[in-house]
């Protein structure tokens, strides 16, 4: 976890240099469903696509299953949030980077987490940032959790909750999970939550290819 150390290059935005270059801020959000093991390769892939830039905020639970040090992005947390604010003049961490985001993919999405944001909870950073969303710009997010949690009807309301704000699903997938069980639940692959990515940029005119 890095702390947040301004001025950071982009963030909060500033006025581009001299020679004129898109790009494209990325906010991940990772929560604690075993999937989160997929977070270093989700970034990688996502560094590839040209002038993206990307920051990961985690809930604490999530960072059971990656290494921060696998992690080639800032990464914010809870304790940066509080550690960040002394006082009235202070910048406000969930503010800052909802500012600095034009996108907002959550990956994955645990089945605590979409019940949070179904309700209007935000009782961490990662929440905070989401329920202080712009609603103008795209947040897609990524369910994953075992097939009897995903099976539960909560879970369908709750989804639909969240495509009725206006955020976009990934759906999830079958196949065997790691607990053993075979069935609906698992997150996207990778590649499928990258090209969901690079459609928005085709649609921002933004460059996908090197």
């Amino acid at each position: 976890m890095e702390p947040f150390s301004p001025p950071d290059p982009g963030f909060p935005a500033e006025k581009s240099s001299s020679v004129p270059q898109k790009t494209f801020r990325v906010l991940v959000g990772v929560t604690g469903s075993v999937a989160a093991l997929k977070l270093p390769l989700l970034i990688a892939k996502l560094l590839e696509i040209p002038g993206l830039e990307v920051k990961v905020v985690t809930t604490e639970r999530a960072k059971h299953f990656y290494r921060a040090q696998e992690i080639p992005v800032t990464l914010y947390g809870d304790e940066d949030e509080w550690q960040l604010w002394k006082g009235r003049s202070d910048p406000v961490l969930h503010i800052e980077l909802r500012r600095w985001a034009d996108l907002m993919l959550v990956a994955p999405l645990d089945a605590n987490t979409l019940a949070k944001l179904a309700n209007g909870i935000c009782d961490n950073l990662l929440t905070c940032v989401i329920r202080a969303w712009d609603l103008s710009k795209p947040l897609l997010f990524c369910p994953a959790m075992n097939t009897a949690m995903w099976e539960h009807p909560i879970t369908a309301q709750q989804v639909e909750q969240l495509k009725g704000f206006g955020y976009t699903e990934i759906p999830c997938v079958v196949k065997k999970l790691v607990c053993g069980d075979e069935g609906r639940g698992a997150m996207a692959e990778v590649w499928t939550i990258v090209e969901s990515v690079k459609r928005i940029l085709e649609e921002q005119d933004l460059p996908t290819q090197s």
